[in-house]
């Protein structure tokens, strides 16, 4: 039989994870990053870019509410972003196919330090500027002849590979 969500016996955890969302604008995706950001317990989730629209009546279909529990701010400049992210000594990680880039399993977490998981949006991905600020870069290893995958999708394996 089914669990409702009261019934379910998960532990309630929050992790010292700030998703950062660079330039993410489709509102499905910013209602789902909500949902498995809630889901995953991510401490925080900034949404870098102007004019983020965080319209509630639109994202909540695909949030469930969750937009209302999910502590966020927007940050309209990189600089400002990687500012932020740098004097609050996060470990500041990509998730982006790059030159540089590592196959999601040889992730390693430093003990006791922040994480800011850097995703990036629906057509240009993680910027360069942030990549340079990037103590690590990671991807998602595909065996299929496509190259990428949904933001939202790509954001949840690395939240369950992170959080377990």
């Amino acid at each position: 039989m089914q669990l409702t969500h009261s019934e379910n016996q998960f532990e309630r955890k929050t992790f010292p994870i700030t998703l950062v969302c660079d330039h993410i604008y489709f509102q499905q995706n910013i209602g789902s990053l909500f949902r498995i950001g809630e889901a995953f317990g991510v401490e925080n989730i900034i949404f870098l870019g102007k004019d983020i629209p965080l319209t509630p009546r639109k994202i909540n279909k695909t949030s469930r509410s969750t937009h209302l529990h999910v502590p966020h701010t927007i940050i309209e400049e990189t600089t400002e972003l990687t500012a932020y992210l740098i004097e609050n000594n996060f470990e500041i990680i990509a998730l982006e196919i790059a030159s540089n880039s590592k196959p999601l399993k040889e992730l390693t977490l430093p003990e006791n330090k922040k994480i800011a998981l850097l995703i990036g949006s629906e057509v240009d991905g993680v910027s360069d500027e942030l990549l340079k600020i990037s103590h690590q870069i990671v991807h998602i290893n595909m065996f299929g002849n496509n190259s990428s995958m949904n933001v939202v999708q790509a954001a949840s394996i690395t939240l369950y590979e992170i959080t377990s």
